[in-house]
């Protein structure tokens, strides 16, 4: 049954009762509190605090200055499609053509796109879980549902998922197998042999695979964490998703893109048409010379994050109220706090009374509340400091 429609205050039409209903995010509940106050140590989002690389702006300005500032192909310019399928190839030798390849504006728009083409109303996902919680809300305005399966701390601090839970959620009215590795916030890595079975069982079941891998090259044991890519064939029921945020430090240039079949690429196209109508053409210059030439600065990334992780881990985990894995992959602490159960309202009290600003782990789903996200992408110098503010607040707690 459809929610009913909402009249705005102030208002006498109304709008779609499944907007009105949509939750912001706790995220930014907690953000807003001190966005904008240089005395508040930011780590609540999914980025650091280096610039994108000079030379990703100078190939997007140089275009620019060149005309490329006309409507432009749906998918994709043709240069960077091609120049995505080859970095595929390399990075997890496979074949991969660009007719496999839809550029996006973000992943995020990746995802919500994947959704209008798979989930019709009463439709639903079955999502491994703590989870950034868009996934959730693309799901709701798509008007599907979300079907949770929580990853579990099996020795209480590393995590871990049960195949077998996973395949018994999946119903008569699932459409796809949501998994997002490495994960937010977690940092957890789902297991090559893991990634087999789940694309053997959607291959028997008929049901889609989406795999959020835009953190593949945030890791930390291995040039790149296991990807799906390496199972599938060029039409199994496969979507992955991907961004130029995250290895290229572009989170305010918006474009990601879709690994797919091609014949579902022609579907996001049409999707494309009324959602976006393309990426602009400079972006997706800088786009191309991340993928062509931004080896080293992805290198240098992770180096950069290592260090961070492993800075966070030692002061977190020397306290004895605290539970956090060795961050293995993805920029992320995901630790909890004995004691303390209502993480949005400690969140909040971080940035009012400490300056320092995480996720709250409510935000995230089932299984992460009573957990907070910290951010590590950023200098030691910068996270040293908002470590000795949040340990004021967890000692103050105690």
């Amino acid at each position: 049954m459809l929610p009913p429609r909402v009249t705005l205050s102030g208002t006498t039409a109304p709008i779609s009762g499944h907007v009105a209903g949509l939750q912001t995010s706790r995220i930014g509940d907690v953000a807003t509190l001190g966005r904008g106050n240089p005395d508040v140590i930011p780590l609540w989002f999914g980025e650091g605090d280096l610039p994108t690389p000079r030379f990703i702006c100078e190939a997007a300005e140089r275009a620019m200055h060149a005309g490329e500032t006309f409507y432009t192909w749906q998918r994709g310019i043709p240069e960077l499609r091609e120049a995505i399928a080859r970095y595929t190839g390399r990075l997890y030798g496979i074949g991969c053509g660009s007719e496999r390849i839809t550029v996006t504006g973000s992943g995020m728009q990746a995802i919500m796109l994947s959704c209008q083409a798979l989930i019709d109303p009463g439709d639903n996902m079955v999502v491994v879980s703590p989870v950034w919680p868009n996934i959730v809300s693309a799901l709701n305005i798509v008007h599907g549902v979300s079907k949770p399966v929580q990853l579990e701390r099996k020795d209480g601090i590393n995590w871990s998922l049960d195949l077998d839970r996973l395949f018994d959620a999946v119903d008569e009215r699932t459409r796809a197998i949501f998994v997002n590795s490495p994960g937010n916030p977690t940092g957890w890595t789902m297991p090559s042999d893991q990634q087999k079975a789940i694309l053997d069982f959607a291959r028997a079941r008929g049901i889609w695979v989406m795999a959020d891998e835009v953190y593949a090259r945030i890791v930390y044991n291995a040039p790149h964490a296991p990807s799906f890519l390496e199972h599938a064939g060029i039409d199994d029921p496969l979507i992955v998703l991907q961004s130029f945020s995250k290895p290229w430090a572009m989170t305010g240039w918006r474009l990601g893109w879709i690994t797919s079949p091609d014949s579902f690429g022609e579907e996001i196209a049409k999707l494309l048409q009324f959602n976006l109508s393309g990426s602009p053409a400079f972006l997706q210059r800088g786009a191309l010379a991340a993928i062509e030439h931004g080896e080293a600065f992805v290198k240098s990334m992770v180096d950069r994050c290592r260090a961070g992780g492993e800075l966070v881990f030692q002061r977190l985990s020397a306290l004895p109220q605290v539970k956090v894995a060795r961050p293995e992959a993805a920029f992320y602490a995901f630790f909890s706090v004995d004691g303390i159960t209502d993480s949005l309202a400690f969140a909040k009290k971080l940035v009012t009374d400490y300056r320092v600003g995480i996720a709250p782990g409510v935000a995230f789903g089932p299984g992460g509340e009573g957990n907070f996200r910290l951010c590590f992408a950023s200098g030691t110098e910068r996270l040293s400091t908002a470590m000795d503010r949040i340990e004021a607040g967890i000692r103050a707690s105690s």
